[in-house]
C-alpha cells in the first residue's frame, strides 16, 4: 500500500518537473538581453505574420539600424546571399521549426533548429541569433483597434540556449495601419537596446 502511494507521488513529481509554463504574454519576457555591442547578430526572417500587412523584415531592419549602430547585424538579405553560395547547408530561412516557442517555455533548442543555427553561425560569423517567431495583430476589447505584437527569441548560436524570449507590443491602431506593424518591431528593437 505504501509502495503504491510512493509510486504515485513520484510520478506526480516527475510530471511536474516535465511541465513547462506557457509562453509569455505581451510585455512579459524571460531571460535577459545580453550586451550586443561589438557582436555579430544574425537576424532571421520573421517566420509568421498573422493579420498585419507590410514587410516585417524591412521594418525590423530599419528599427534595428536606428537603435544599435555598434552591433554587426547580419540581416535576412545577407543571410540569403550567404546561403546561395552554400546550398549544401540546407537551411530554409523562411520555414524554420519555431512552433514550439508558441506552445511552451524553451530553455535550449534542439535539432533541426540548432543545427541550422550552427551552420548559419559558421557561415556568417554570427554568435547570436535574433529569431522573430511571429508578428500578429491582437484586437482590443472594443474591436475597433488593436496592437501589433512580436514574439521573438534571442539565441546563443554555439550552445543553443535561449538568452531572452518575450512578446513586445507596439502602439494601438487599426489593422490596416502600417504603423501598427512598424511600432511592434520598433518595440523589439528597443528591447534589444536595453
Amino acid at each position: 500500500m505504501h509502495l503504491d502511494r510512493f509510486l504515485i507521488a513520484a510520478a506526480l513529481v516527475a510530471l511536474g518537473a516535465c511541465a513547462r509554463r506557457a509562453p509569455p504574454v505581451p510585455g512579459e519576457s524571460r531571460g535577459a538581453v545580453p550586451e550586443l555591442a561589438g557582436r555579430t547578430v544574425m537576424v532571421l526572417p520573421v517566420q509568421r505574420v498573422e493579420g498585419l500587412a507590410g514587410d516585417a523584415d524591412a521594418e525590423l531592419a530599419f528599427a534595428l539600424g536606428t537603435r544599435l549602430g555598434e552591433v554587426d547585424w547580419v540581416l535576412p538579405p545577407a543571410l540569403r546571399r550567404a546561403l546561395e553560395g552554400s546550398p549544401a547547408l540546407d537551411v530554409r530561412l523562411d520555414a524554420l521549426p519555431v512552433g514550439v516557442f508558441l506552445q511552451a517555455e524553451v530553455e535550449r533548442i534542439g535539432d533541426p533548429l540548432f543545427g541550422a543555427m550552427i551552420r548559419l553561425g559558421a557561415l556568417t560569423g554570427g554568435d547570436v541569433a535574433l529569431l522573430p517567431v511571429a508578428v500578429r495583430y491582437r484586437p482590443a476589447a472594443d474591436a475597433e483597434s488593436g496592437v501589433g505584437e512580436v514574439v521573438a527569441v534571442l539565441l546563443d548560436v554555439r550552445t543553443g540556449y535561449v538568452a531572452w524570449f518575450g512578446v513586445e507590443a507596439g502602439q494601438p491602431g487599426e489593422v490596416s495601419d502600417p504603423a501598427v506593424l512598424a511600432s511592434a518591431l520598433d518595440a523589439l528593437a528597443r528591447r534589444m537596446a536595453r
